[in-house]
């Protein structure tokens, strides 16, 4: 046995210094392996619409400057510089340029230049790309370049969020790898990622693993860690499992019912977090077989109404989240400083519900108790990823509320890419669909107004209000004064309307081996500081030393 852990020993000493920083037992190093649920999908920023592919692209590549741990997006307090070591407002605030730091280099050594900066600017803007920022860039009318270090943003007018828009909607992209290629090849096959980030790109087995590894001469320093593996389990309880029996160190997705367990593993932790996350019912208003026409349910308000007079959402997230979720109040979230949880809500009345739905024709019933018009059983389908117990559960709970209402709900449960891949097609009856939201709410804009409607949009129920548009509109250029007041209108319209059913917003629970140290955490993005995090060298071989005698 001592010669095999001497053996054993030797192998995670030699593999602790094989990495990209050539690290020994006293320096920064180790691995850190993420369980997770889903596959990124891209890792290309513009086209990125997971959270997964959010956590690792932004190791890999770098913001102008990111929002800090406080979640201010309005005025520049609190932003910690990334590409940018400075930055100087026009007098008329109509200008900002960033000086870039003359230190960055990408990843293949060639130096970041403004031309870089210009080039993504033009290319999320370039609508054959059909990127995911499009409505966050409507006020900035162009980016110049000064000089070979300095990148010049030109506002339409004077905003709150002029400096978030500019400095921390879009990861800073190669030039000189992307820009001789067609813009419709990038978006159906982009080239591997090459960033500034303090991790780099390693390896993708798509459905399997993602690797980056720790980008040992980084112009902001070498990443604390040799690697990160995001290992994906479409399978809830597998994802858990690995974090339990020790073939992961992370798991961000913890249910209520999994924390008893979690607790009877001395060597792992709990962080709890607000979250930024909301997760709902969402209608399809249109036709899946004819987009041109509505759909023969759904594209009725006072239909969708009923439903959600028809759910017990309290019930609902009681049993689903115990004390790891709240009833959501909108497409929004409380961590927001501008959303007012008292804003305006269709209540639960099933009897009310009732009424509506007999007022609208479904007043028989056949022999299963299931409310029929000419014939017909009031019936759809409710598209379940499986990538989400909490959703899982959800969609059971669902199901029998609405049963007692005389309506059958058949669920389809799939993967999350085949989950994504339907509702991108539009072809669906209704989703049980969950947003991450970043640190601003101004992801809403793509999500739910008629900006998302298009065939690349997000707003894959195609909810069109030109109420709620300019409402929202007006909310998102508010100062801080009047935000509040202004998106509590936008969301009061958008809840009366029903285009979903806002279900619940659930708590961050994160489980994570003790090895692991972290730093400051942001309640959007727990990932934010991951460069910063590390692994004592003791603890590290260690660590090593169990998983190779495995």
């Amino acid at each position: 046995m001592r010669e095999t852990a001497a053996a054993l020993l030797a192998l995670c000493i030699a593999a602790c210094s094989e990495h990209s920083g050539n690290t020994t037992a006293g320096e920064p190093g180790g691995t850190l392996v993420i369980s997770t649920t889903a596959d990124p999908g891209t890792l290309f920023p513009p086209l990125i619409g997971t959270t997964q592919g959010k956590q690792i692209s932004e190791q890999i590549y770098d913001y102008l400057a990111d929002v800090g741990p406080e979640m201010n997006t309005r005025g520049e307090k609190g932003f910690r510089p990334e590409l940018t070591d400075g930055w100087r407002w026009s007098a008329d605030s109509l200008s900002l340029a960033f000086h870039l730091n003359p230190r960055a280099r990408w990843h293949d050594g060639k130096a970041v230049t403004a031309r870089d900066v210009q080039f993504t600017f033009a290319l999320n803007k370039n609508p054959v790309l059909g990127g995911a920022f499009l409505s966050e860039l409507t006020n900035i009318d162009s980016v110049t370049a000064r000089d070979s270090l300095t990148a010049v943003f030109w506002f339409h007018k004077r905003l709150p969020t002029q400096f978030l828009d500019a400095a921390a909607q879009l990861l800073i992209l190669p030039a000189h790898q992307l820009e001789r290629i067609e813009v419709a090849r990038l978006r159906e096959s982009p080239p591997p990622p090459i960033g500034t980030g303090r991790f780099r790109f390693r390896r993708w087995d798509k459905g399997s693993s993602v690797e980056i590894v720790a980008d040992s001469s980084n112009y902001r320093g070498r990443a604390k860690l040799d690697r990160v593996i995001w290992s994906i389990s479409p399978e809830f309880t597998t994802a858990v499992t690995r974090l339990l029996s020790g073939d992961a160190d992370l798991f961000d997705a913890l249910t209520a019912e999994n924390l008893p367990e979690l607790r009877r593993h001395a060597n792992l932790r709990t962080i709890i977090l607000p979250g930024t996350d909301y997760a709902f019912i969402q209608f399809n208003l249109s036709d899946p077989a004819n987009r041109a026409r509505p759909h023969p349910l759904f594209g009725d308000r006072a239909f969708r109404r009923a439903i959600a007079m028809s759910i017990d959402r309290n019930t609902l997230v009681k049993s689903v989240l115990d004390t790891l979720g709240l009833v959501a109040v909108g497409p929004t979230v409380r961590a927001f400083p501008t959303t007012d949880a008292r804003v305006s809500q269709i209540p639960f009345d099933s009897a009310r519900g009732r009424a509506i739905l007999d007022s609208l024709g479904w007043s028989s019933r056949d022999s299963q108790g299931i409310r029929t018009k000419n014939g017909q059983e009031l019936a759809f389908n409710l598209l379940v990823p499986t990538s989400s117990k909490n959703r899982e559960r959800a969609a059971v709970l669902l199901q029998a509320q609405l049963r007692n209402m005389g309506i059958r709900v058949n669920i389809e449960q799939m993967d999350n890419s085949a989950f994504m891949a339907r509702q991108q097609a539009r072809s669906f009856d209704a989703a049980l669909g969950g947003w991450h939201l970043g640190a601003s709410p101004d992801g809403t804009r793509q999500a739910w107004t008629s900006a998302g409607t298009g065939r690349e949009g997000v707003n894959y129920g195609s909810y069109e209000n030109p109420i709620f548009d300019a409402q929202l509109d007006s909310a998102l250029l508010s100062d801080a004064q009047h935000a509040k007041e202004r998106f509590t209108l936008a969301y009061g319209t958008i809840n009366q309307d029903a285009p979903a059913v806002w279900l619940y917003e659930p708590r961050t629970a994160i489980g994570l081996h003790r090895r692991i140290r972290t730093g400051w955490t942001r309640p959007d993005a727990w990932w934010a500081d991951l460069g910063d995090w590390h692994i004592p060298p003791a603890e590290r071989l260690t660590r090593d030393l169990v998983r190779l005698a495995r």
